[in-house]
């Protein structure tokens, strides 16, 4: 049988809520932790962005909703990049880490209760383990990347998910800088 979609995503937040709290309360374990979180993170929002935010959108009625995630998505890749360009001795490292948390935090509870409830909803249980089999499939691609590694096309898609227009015709860099100036407002 095949995982639903919406537990895959959820199970994903309860191992980021873990790694969080491992991070603030074992600081020796940092150095080894903050990339498992890189990790985990940067698979998962590829992932979402990739197979689920389109469906979301198209199929389960939850456009605006999936345009604001996305949005968090960016601001979340910014922090986590600082993050990890943050020495995990330092007295920064607490600040970087709870701005993370905070905005991640944030993510996650307006996912839970606005996005994947309208999945949920919204379609069909077989829908849900397709889509669930294409999220897994992706997220595992996609681990090893970090917050930085966006290839043209996936930025594309953060600015379809996200509702930006005016993009098709911009270089790499210029999508990135207009994706991530919009995910500011």
């Amino acid at each position: 049988m095949s995982a639903d979609v919406v537990d895959l995503i959820m199970q994903d937040h309860r191992e980021v809520e873990r790694l969080f709290d491992e991070l603030k309360e074992s600081p020796e374990k940092r150095p080894n932790l903050l990339p498992v979180l890189t990790t985990l993170l940067t698979a998962h929002s590829r992932a979402e962005e990739a197979e689920v935010y389109p469906v979301a959108a198209e199929e389960a009625g939850e456009k605006e909703e999936v345009s604001h995630s996305q949005q968090e998505h960016i601001e979340a890749d910014q922090l986590l990049a600082k993050l990890a360009a943050t020495d995990p001795a330092s007295a920064q490292f607490d600040t970087v880490l709870q701005n993370l948390i905070d905005a991640v935090s944030h993510h996650v509870e307006e996912e839970e209760t606005k996005v994947l409830p309208g999945m949920r909803s919204n379609l069909s249980d077989q829908r849900r383990a397709e889509l669930g089999e294409a999220f897994a499939a992706s997220r595992k691609e996609h681990l090893g990347e970090q917050p930085g590694d966006m290839t043209r096309d996936q930025l594309a898609q953060q600015a379809t998910n996200a509702d930006i227009s005016g993009t098709s015709g911009l270089t790499k860099d210029e999508l990135k800088k207009k994706v991530e100036s919009e995910g500011d407002r």
